[in-house]
């Protein structure tokens, strides 16, 4: 049984996603140890190099082959291609708002131009979020974005040239990281980006794992829903915001049988491996570590060759790299130990293999840790 950590009560916070958008919890990241990777760290992931082989070859139970569905339509281009962003951004500079009646935070936010969540954060105004008439808030300066129809944080980004990380981190976003159409982020101001390096520039632009997992999302209305995740391999459109399960299952599974070809973290020269590499011969295939929704198959990574994603509740992540072939699409729930590809090769190796890995949030952790023993 995998055991995680308790995510906060969502009642306060829905209750302010009605007025503004999510107010995320400043001690998130240190509860879930979900504390993003510096964005230099994350070129050197576990697809990077060559995997070598262990001395001694250990094979894994894994579950038996399930019902094999080849019926997936092709995947239609990410929702951040299909959906780009005009930079639109206001600069607010820093005042003081005295509360009238019928006032809420997501009116100020309207009338200033500021973010909801930073006037909440900059004045602590704990939940229910509860302001008085007379009263004196601080209004955050800065440059922000108001969040549009269908928006990703990915094309939001892009929009600006800079890292969607970046802009994760200063607005504390949280999982599962849904934006709220009318929300304003705060994004750099035009001095930031008129500093950053030719190679901060082009870094922008490219596309990491936790830009998918945290910012591939289009945005929602205020009172809208993601939508549920449907049970057959049919095409969704990129522009529907799809849910994920309420909560984990608690289990995770082996998703291939095979021999450890590269373990868990550091593997030398700055690099670090964030999965294990499992032999798979070529063709078979990969089974879901748990029950979950798929978030993401497509080959804008290539480090990861063909990857698939998916969300399993509670922030629990599963990535599985180097497929030949797919067999679900995005937005389709899956079960533990169903079909979801065809393992093929690493792009660094002609050896057949599969690149796995569990994330807690943004944070990579050991499958080891997290799956059955071998014995």
């Amino acid at each position: 049984m995998v055991q995680h950590p308790r995510r906060p009560a969502a009642s306060a916070v829905t209750a302010l996603l009605l007025t503004t958008a999510c107010i995320p919890s400043p001690d998130r990241a240190e509860m879930r140890g979900a504390n993003p990777p510096p964005r230099a760290s994350r070129s050197a992931t576990a697809a990077s190099t060559v995997p070598t082989r262990q001395t001694a070859p250990v094979t894994t139970p894994g579950p038996p082959p399930p019902p094999v569905s080849e019926n997936a339509p092709p995947s239609p281009p990410p929702a951040w291609q299909v959906r780009t962003v005009t930079p639109s951004a206001v600069d607010v500079p820093s005042s003081v708002y005295v509360v009238r009646r019928g006032d809420t935070l997501r009116g100020i936010s309207e009338k200033t131009g500021a973010a909801s969540e930073a006037i909440a954060r900059v004045n602590d105004v704990p939940p229910p979020f509860k302001i008085l008439v007379g009263q004196k808030l601080k209004i955050p300066g800065g440059r922000y974005h108001r969040v549009g129809k269908g928006e990703t944080g990915i094309a939001i980004a892009r929009a600006y040239g800079v890292d969607w990380l970046k802009i994760a981190q200063s607005n504390q976003l949280e999982e599962p990281y849904v934006l709220r159409e009318g929300q304003r982020l705060l994004v750099p101001s035009e001095v930031e980006v008129a500093r950053m390096s030719p190679d901060e520039r082009a870094a922008a632009f490219r596309v990491d794992i936790e830009d998918i997992i945290s910012g591939s999302e289009p945005a929602v209305a205020t009172r809208e829903q993601p939508k549920p995740p449907v049970t057959t391999p049919r095409t969704v459109a990129p522009t529907v915001a799809v849910a994920e399960p309420k909560s984990f299952a608690g289990r995770f599974d082996w998703p291939v049988r095979g021999k450890i070809l590269r373990g868990f973290g550091r593997i030398g020269s700055g690099q670090t491996n964030d999965g294990i590499n499992i032999a798979a011969e070529r063709g078979s295939p990969i089974a879901a570590a748990a029950d979950g929704v798929v978030a993401y198959v497509g080959q804008d990574i290539p480090a990861y060759g063909t990857l698939v994603l998916l969300r399993h509740g509670d922030g629990w992540i599963s990535a599985y790299g180097y497929a030949d072939s797919i067999t679900v699409t995005r937005g389709q729930k899956v079960v533990r130990g169903q079909t979801i590809a065809r393992s093929g090769a690493s792009p660094y190796s002609a050896e057949p293999q599969l690149h796995f890995e569990i994330r807690n949030g943004l944070k990579p952790v050991n499958p080891l840790s997290y799956l059955p023993s071998r014995g």
